[in-house]
């Protein structure tokens, strides 16, 4: 970010079920994210501390448009999560009840469902291995990795594992050892699930660039989809993550997540802080 002559910097804190944001709002003055501020700002010590950071920007042809940044400072296509967040900012402030979000993604559609609960389409999951991207052909729904778990894509990858008790796992360490797993060229995002029901999963979520969260939009939907594919479950569940419930609900025009979501707070980065980057 250049900061000559910016004497600081306004952010939103949000956060979707514990899975939390930093969100720059670019509309009226223009920010240069780089890497090294990405990493700065999610610092929980040093920085603010987020999952990921969003910048709103006046571009595309929707609303607004969205970018998404890991707290190791690389991009991801989506976040579902933010998206909703962020939406929810952007009805309250405009009045309206519906918008259309653009992401590195595509066109996201996100819905004021009342009583402060958001949905937004996440879009069609992709299946075909090119599409999610896996480094070579093959079956999506069981990947030649032991526990045989299934690969989607929601814009980001995604690699679902389903156990008896997802409670068990130690992800700290189980989900590093399959993010840099050699048939994820661009690296992935690890779940591991548990059905109780056939509308009903529990699931915990390693993501990618960032690591344990409480939460994951983008996972939930692509746990929600395996767990169809493979028959376990119907096209409609409630997936309880560590930090709440989304209800997943993967429909013809794409995968819609529901739920609840916080503006926390509103602050400011300064001059001096930005300096030290």
């Amino acid at each position: 970010m250049t900061h000559a002559n910016t004497p600081s910097v306004p952010f939103m804190k949000m956060h979707g079920l514990g899975n939390d944001f930093v969100v720059l709002d670019g509309r009226a003055r223009r920010f240069d994210v780089t890497p090294s501020l990405a990493i700065a700002l999610a610092d929980r010590n040093r920085g603010v501390g987020f999952d990921q950071l969003a910048l709103i920007e006046n571009r595309g042809t929707g609303d607004a448009h969205l970018t998404f940044y890991n707290s190791d400072g690389t991009t991801s296509g989506a976040c579902g999560n933010a998206t909703r967040c962020i939406g929810r900012f952007l009805m309250d402030e405009s009045g309206q009840s519906a918008l259309e979000l653009t992401t590195d993604r595509g066109t996201l559609f996100v819905e004021d469902r009342g009583d402060g609960v958001t949905s937004v389409n996440m879009g069609h999951p992709q299946l075909t291995w090119r599409e999610i991207p896996l480094a070579e052909e093959m079956d999506t729904l069981e990947l030649p990795i032991e526990g045989a778990p299934t690969a989607t894509g929601m814009g980001n990858p995604h690699c679902t594992f389903f156990v008896d008790d997802a409670e068990a796992v130690a992800l700290e360490h189980f989900g590093p050892r399959y993010e840099h797993h050699p048939l994820y060229p661009e690296r992935t995002n690890v779940q591991v699930a548990s059905v109780i029901a056939k509308d009903h999963i529990r699931m915990r979520v390693w993501e990618r660039g960032v690591g344990v969260t409480l939460a994951s939009g983008s996972s939930s939907c692509a746990t929600a989809v395996a767990a169809a594919r493979r028959g376990l479950t119907g096209r409609h569940v409630r997936i309880d993550l560590d930090g709440g419930t989304l209800d997943i609900d993967w429909r013809d025009d794409g995968v819609w997540m529901t739920g609840r979501t916080s503006h926390v707070f509103n602050g400011v980065l300064t001059a001096d802080w930005l300096d030290q980057i």
